[in-house]
């Protein structure tokens, strides 16, 4: 069961004014609305970097639309048909791709705050840990002793909570880095 809170609102001009979008969230908008456009109001979402799941629902004569906002990065469209189990299964599956979309959001946000707190050369020797290389080479890579990137790689172990290399190298793999 994804937590669900339901809210409506006349136009997009009110949702803008008196309503929010976070990323994951799921919109259902119509391609034809009083004032402006569900595409006109998905395109502001996306220009403002809100990375909200939209269904837009449309009418028959509106499938060219509806294939329109999929192209600008629409979730999904369903068509006004009386069927409410199609869009039902539509809002479902945007939820879990949203609930994908935020938990993939604070996993790289926790990667990017572990990373960092690593200095610079923390930084440096990390890269090449990763890489496979060992201290002598790297030290001999990065102008440092072998037991001065031992210090370093001691440092960065501890601020990332690694025990061993292949912590280390699910961290890196896990933050992109």
């Amino acid at each position: 069961g994804l937590d669900t809170a339901v809210k409506d609102y006349p136009s997009a001009e009110r949702f803008l004014a008196e309503g929010s979008a976070a990323d994951g969230d799921c919109l259902i908008i119509d391609v034809r609305m009083p004032g402006m456009s569900g595409l006109e109001l998905q395109e502001h979402l996306r220009k403002n970097s809100v990375r909200a799941e939209v269904i837009v629902i449309t009418g028959f004569a509106d499938v060219a639309l509806a294939v329109a906002a999929m192209k600008a990065g629409a979730f999904d469209f369903v068509e006004k048909s009386g069927d409410s189990g199609k869009l039902l299964d539509a809002v479902r599956r945007a939820l879990e791709a949203g609930h994908r979309l935020r938990r993939e959001g604070a996993e790289a946000e926790v990667c990017r705050s572990a990373i960092g707190l690593l200095t610079g050369r923390e930084r440096d020797v990390f890269e090449k840990l990763v890489e496979g290389k060992s201290s002598k080479v790297i030290g001999h890579e990065l102008g440092l002793s072998p037991r001065t990137v031992e210090v370093h790689r001691a440092h960065l172990k501890e601020k990332l909570g690694a025990r061993k290399l292949s912590d280390l190298i699910q961290v890196s793999r896990a933050c992109d880095f």
